[in-house]
């Protein structure tokens, strides 16, 4: 079995896509850990904030089955393929980390780059396994995040409810 770690992300019907891809995730790991819900401005285009999140649970599958599967959730929820990538979506699912491995693994690339680059997957990753390091930069998750520069990009706290369990919950702050 193989730890893995997934980012999820929505800008349209948020909650409803959010919870549709945290049933399927269960039914396909079983047991979920589940960071605080985040919304965040859009990066890269214009549009509707999104709501982020990331998930770590364990897989028998390879990489490719698995980014298959995420797909098949993507387009079970109404994901357009077809629009520029920077753009609305109703669900992202993205692999972040499987265990420690490094590089190109049937057609994904493992660590995600976007781990460091995007407060919404930093900060829920440095969240979830804080003491767990990054396999390419050898350094710790909360490290990371204590390094990011946490005024680039803007994300709160949002108050989440799934399968009656309260996921996370929105705290003041100032925008």
């Amino acid at each position: 079995m193989s730890r893995v770690y997934l980012s999820l992300g929505s800008n349209i019907n948020r909650y409803r896509h959010i919870a549709a891809a945290l049933d399927a995730l269960a039914v396909e790991f079983g047991s979920l850990d589940i960071s605080t819900v985040y919304e965040s401005e859009s990066v890269g285009f214009n549009g509707r904030n999104f709501l982020n999140l990331v998930v770590g649970g364990s897989t028998g599958l390879a990489v490719g089955e698995l980014s298959a599967k995420l797909k098949k959730i993507e387009d079970d929820n109404g994901r357009n393929r077809q629009g520029p990538k920077f753009s609305p979506r109703t669900l992202d699912i993205d692999i972040l980390t499987v265990d420690n491995v490094v590089g190109m693994v049937d057609g994904v690339e493992l660590p995600r780059d976007e781990i460091t680059k995007n407060a919404f997957v930093l900060l829920p990753m440095a969240e979830l396994a804080p003491d767990e390091f990054h396999p390419r930069l050898g350094r710790s998750y909360a490290q990371l995040w204590q390094d990011y520069d946490q005024h680039s990009q803007k994300l709160w706290p949002v108050s989440f409810v799934w399968r009656g369990q309260e996921i996370s919950v929105a705290q003041e702050q100032s925008r």
